[in-house]
């Protein structure tokens, strides 16, 4: 099976590049060949429109069996563990969209901009109904924004807006993309801290992309 990897960065797959230089036939800078599958890992730098762009350029993106969005993100959830991994099935936009004079957000798809059941959209989300691996991780509903939520207002705001259990960077780009294109796709992130006012001194960073890690390679060997 031929397997796209896809990460904002090389920081949140580093152990997966290091498992394939060690463990796999390199082919080329871009394509590992372990026992089982062909890997192509690629980097597109952080948030929506980089993962967009990176995907929609990708030359071979046509000929991949399955793409695999994998990062970290923050968790609206406390109940989940920080370092736990999860699949994301349905994400969103949180942040396309106006602010109100009274602070509130009214997104793309309440103000008719973008039809909230328009190709890809199902009623403003975006949803992976066709799965290609089992991962048997927990699912979960994400949000994806350019500007991560740091006060509580804000964050009281989008939880009661979206009900979402995760916030992201590039999620919902990738799996735009990759539902425009018709390609088979997951969304796989690991917690590295939760949606509260900003203190980083709270996330666990070096855990999440370790059992994230951990995850991918299981899923790939």
């Amino acid at each position: 099976m031929k397997i796209l990897v896809v990460s904002a960065t090389v920081f949140e797959i580093a152990p997966l590049l290091e498992y394939l230089e060690d463990k796999c036939k390199k082919i080329s800078f871009a394509e590992y060949q372990s026992e089982k599958h062909s890997i192509f890992p690629l980097v597109t730098g952080v948030g929506s429109v980089y993962t967009a762009l990176g995907l929609s350029r990708y030359a071979g993106i046509k000929d991949m069996d399955v793409a695999i969005n994998v990062g970290i993100a923050g968790s609206f959830d406390v109940s989940l563990p920080l370092g736990s991994v999860v699949e994301i099935i349905e994400d969103r936009f949180g942040d396309l969209g106006v602010e109100e004079a009274d602070g509130s957000f009214t997104d793309v798809h309440e103000l008719d901009l973008i039809g909230k059941d328009y190709f890809p959209f199902q009623n403003g989300w975006l949803k992976n109904e066709r799965p290609k691996i089992e991962f048997a991780l927990p699912h979960k509903k994400g949000i994806t924004v350019n500007k991560v939520h740091g006060s509580q207002a804000s964050i009281d705001k989008i939880k009661s807006k979206y009900n979402a259990d995760t916030e992201s960077m590039e999620g919902a780009a990738f799996m735009m993309s990759c539902l425009t294109m018709d390609v088979k796709f997951h969304q796989i992130r690991a917690i590295s801290n939760y949606v509260e006012p900003r203190n980083k001194d709270n996330w666990q960073i070096n855990v999440a992309i370790d059992n994230l890690n951990e995850a991918i390679i299981k899923s790939l060997s």
